[in-house]
């Protein structure tokens, strides 16, 4: 009754053939490397502002990441602590209300 019931496995019928596909190993004669083009036209410089860290940016950058670490991780103890409240207010309202139909029981 317990006893799980395998599927059988069918047998080929006919004449099993192999592939047909045969693969020959080919021979890699070397080849004489192309020289790189030389380039015609100097590069052009880039006419975009760069970007350079001062001590005072990087202190600025240090001190807004610090403050976005802050902030994300109150938010997130305020979330914690909204579902810790909520979960003890409903363990409070399961008492009451286990005690009060358990003392109605009592009376009739």
């Amino acid at each position: 009754m317990f006893r799980p019931k395998l599927p059988a496995m069918p047998q080929p019928t006919g004449q099993v053939t192999p592939p047909a596909v045969v693969v020959e190993p080919t021979t890699i004669t070397p080849g004489t490397p192309t020289p790189p083009p030389a380039s015609a036209a100097p590069v052009p410089v880039s006419t975009r502002p760069t970007v350079q860290l001062t001590p005072g940016t990087a202190l600025a950058l240090v001190g807004g990441g610090t403050a976005v670490v802050l902030v994300v991780g109150t938010v997130l103890v305020s979330m914690l602590l909204a579902v810790a409240v909520t979960a003890a207010s409903v363990a409070v309202c399961a008492v009451v209300l286990g005690s009060l139909l358990a003392s109605d029981a009592k009376r009739r």
